[in-house]
């Protein structure tokens, strides 16, 4: 995975899984040191993008199950209900 690569593909049109695998890719380049300030910088501010495009996508996923496990409820209290009268 090439940095520029990564640079050319916009973080908003990143699925979870790609912006996680880049996100790895740059904390562990950070982690490795040997570049410069600028360089430095500027896969910081990607690794930010990318932290919050997870984070994006991981919302999304906790309001899917969230609406999915709310009507479960409705129904089975709307069950209940109809089983109590």
């Amino acid at each position: 995975m090439s940095e520029d690569t990564n640079e050319a593909t916009p973080v908003a049109e990143l699925g979870f899984e790609a912006a996680r695998d880049e996100l790895i890719h740059v904390v562990r380049t950070l982690e490795a040191g040997g570049q410069d300030l600028d360089s430095s910088l500027k896969l910081w501010e990607r690794g930010e993008e990318l932290a919050s495009r997870c984070e994006e996508h991981l919302a999304g996923a906790r309001k899917r199950i969230d609406d999915v496990l709310a009507a479960k409820d409705e129904g089975t209290e709307r069950g209940d209900g109809a089983e109590a009268e």
